[in-house]
């Protein structure tokens, strides 16, 4: 590990003051908000360090990754997310061991994931990625995300429960803060025009260089990994 455990855990510790210091400035407790750790490039020993501090959920963008380090650190009883693309033909390594997959981006993965759901006999917690803007990100455009958001709320085996966006890269947070804001904005409206089984509540937005400008603009889950190993 190159980094100390001691350097890991400060830099958690700090993280999590910013995630309170910015749910407050949103008028939110700093449980309203969960940290998801990204772990795509580190090693499993940092993994360790991390769930002994009582880091439990954990990202990774990658379907064959996430299957095998789900079944490599089963002992520490780890909540997986997949944060990245996911492809109809990996999603059966992803189902069985994630926790919530945040990057459902059309009704024809959603239907995959939910037949692979109810063969494990089990509901996927699935949130619909929405396009920030760039051609090249994946998600449904915003027009599209009150229809696909009623289409994936429909499908046996899939649990939707809320939407996650990545803002265009910018070395300025606040050049993120028009897509949360929309984001949030078009929660708001997928539940009140969407006539869905149940009102989506979490919004997956914002990273190391964003994620404080995210959570003022209400999000309840942030995807941070640089910030936790430099």
């Amino acid at each position: 590990m190159e980094l100390a455990p001691e350097r890991i855990l400060a830099n958690l510790c700090e993280v999590h003051g910013r995630i309170a210091a910015a749910a407050a400035r949103s008028g939110r407790p700093p449980q309203a908000v969960r940290l998801v750790a990204v772990t795509k490039a580190v090693e499993p020993d940092v993994i360790r360090v991390l769930a002994q501090a009582g880091q439990k959920d954990l990202g990774e963008n990658r379907a064959q990754q996430l299957r095998d380090r789900a079944a490599a650190l089963a002992d520490l009883r780890l909540n997986w997310h997949m944060i990245g693309r996911l492809q109809k033909k990996n999603a059966k390594y992803v189902v069985p061991a994630a926790a919530m997959i945040h990057s459902v981006d059309s009704v024809e993965l959603a239907a995959e994931i939910g037949k692979r759901a109810v063969a494990l006999g089990r509901q996927a917690t699935c949130l619909l990625e929405v396009n920030s803007g760039e051609e090249q990100k994946a998600g449904v455009l915003p027009s599209e995300a009150p229809a696909a958001a009623r289409a994936v709320a429909t499908v046996v085996g899939i649990s939707l429960v809320g939407l996650m966006t990545m803002a265009p890269l910018s070395a300025d947070p606040e050049a993120s803060r028009p897509a949360f804001a929309a984001l949030r904005g078009l929660l708001a409206q997928i539940n009140r025009e969407a006539a869905l089984p149940r009102p989506l509540a979490e919004l997956s937005m914002g990273m190391t260089q964003d994620y404080e400008v995210a959570i003022e603009e209400g999000a309840t889950i942030v995807r941070v990994g640089t910030a936790l190993y430099r």
